[in-house]
């Protein structure tokens, strides 16, 4: 089993400035969140009495920030050899218009294609031509930002070999309607995941006769594939959502402009669009408390407050 992690965006959403694994969250120990997920890698190790490889995607403009940040931190005491840095794919951004639109540089202005481009960057990179000379079989898929991710779970490989698929998703009941979580379903008969952005205020809100949410059972973006899986579907993009942003850009005159409202479509693809392309596949719904501390806003619900109480609560820390 091997892990991959990807961190395709900055902290500019919790003011800071830089790849959001290297950010404090508040921890007395000022640890960053690569050195806690680093922590829980290591236990593993240790428990299992083996080495696991770690791969990180990263985007372009953060991949030399977070290289760097490993390199002046000795990779937390990790092994060297056993962590492979690689960078996702970009997209060209367009106005309202359908334009491209020029960076402050004056260069065709891209963002990075989302978590579903790993596939096709894994192979890109060279990353399943290392996994299958390191002999993995599984590997597991998760965000940078959960802090309590579970990152090695024997329990959930079992699960995936035990009824025969090729891949596997973590799930939470969803704490509310409006939660900004995608949610599992079918589409024409395959797995899939319908994204909070596109999921209708009605289909939000349905219950059923015992009360409980239709379309509650929640994507938390931690993801198991076999190798089997991850070759096949690199060999394809996954498809594209649009996403309405504030983006920076160069107008005709020269000027940076910096707007203060949704401006541009930029466009990602999702990694759970690839359980379309399988037959079916393991959901594991897992404890909130256990697994669940997302670090997404400065502040409220999912900031770094919540996440470390989640996670001091976990580890019994003060």
């Amino acid at each position: 089993m091997q892990l991959l992690l990807w961190q395709e965006d900055n902290g500019t959403r919790l003011g800071h400035n830089g790849p959001k694994g290297t950010f404090d969250f508040g921890l007395e120990s000022h640890k960053s969140i690569f050195e806690v997920l680093c922590d829980t890698l290591k236990e593993a190790c240790k428990k299992y009495e083996i080495s696991i490889p770690w791969y990180i995607m990263t985007s372009k403009q953060n991949h030399q920030d977070t290289v760097a940040f490993f390199e002046k931190n000795h990779y937390f005491g990790y092994r060297k050899e056993d962590i492979v840095f690689f960078k996702q794919g970009e997209l060209p951004v367009v106005d309202e218009k359908g334009k491209l639109l020029l960076d402050k540089d004056g260069n065709l202005n891209q963002a990075a294609d989302g978590h579903g481009g790993i596939f096709v960057a894994m192979r890109k990179n060279g990353v399943i031509e290392d996994m299958k000379k390191r002999g993995i079989k599984w590997a597991f898929f998760g965000p940078v930002d959960n802090v309590l991710v579970k990152m090695v779970d024997p329990i959930f490989v079992g699960l995936c070999e035990k009824n025969k698929v090729l891949a596997g998703g973590k799930s939470l009941i969803k704490a509310y309607p409006e939660e900004k979580v995608g949610v599992f379903c079918k589409k024409q008969g395959k797995p899939s995941v319908i994204e909070y952005t596109e999921i209708s205020e009605e289909m939000a809100q349905k219950r059923d006769e015992k009360g409980n949410l239709v379309y509650g059972e929640s994507h938390i973006n931690c993801n198991l594939f076999h190798i089997q899986a991850i070759e096949e579907i690199s060999k394809d993009k996954l498809p594209y959502h649009s996403a309405y942003k504030k983006i920076e850009y160069l107008d005709t005159e020269g000027k940076v402009i910096k707007p203060e409202k949704p401006n541009a479509y930029k466009f990602e693809s999702f990694i759970f669009d690839a359980f379309e392309q399988l037959e079916n596949m393991v959901v594991f719904r897992v404890k909130r408390e256990e697994e669940f501390a997302p670090i997404k806003n400065a502040e409220g619900q999912d900031s770094p407050e919540t996440a470390r109480k989640l996670y001091e609560n976990f580890y019994k820390i003060n």
